[in-house]
């Protein structure tokens, strides 16, 4: 009696172990994968559209403007004085304002 009370334990334990697996990898998907694919595709979306005149926030917290752009590089022109013009690959963008969003906001 005991022998059959084992042999069918092994079965109900795997069926109750696969359920909070599906739910651990159901919930990575929604809460960690499915965002982060979201922003990856944001991101991209918004440095395809990349002109020459926009102001950009680079990675390391500098604000230029653009004012040439190759397949991955951009020159862009940091400061006041006009002579401080650094290339740069597109990736080093982090947020980007365009001439006419800035003229809406004043």
């Amino acid at each position: 009696m005991n022998i059959l009370a084992t042999e069918a334990t092994p079965a109900s334990a795997i069926g109750g172990m696969l359920i909070p697996l599906i739910l651990l990898f159901a919930f990575m998907y929604f809460f960690m994968i499915r965002p982060q694919q979201k922003e990856t595709k944001k991101k991209n979306q918004m440095l395809s559209e990349l002109a020459i005149g926009d102001t950009v926030l680079t990675t390391s917290g500098f604000y230029g403007t653009i004012i040439d752009i190759n397949e991955d590089t951009l020159i862009v022109e940091f400061g006041n004085n006009r002579n401080c013009r650094i290339p740069m690959q597109r990736a080093a963008v982090s947020e980007v304002e365009k001439p006419e969003d800035a003229a809406e906001s004043k």
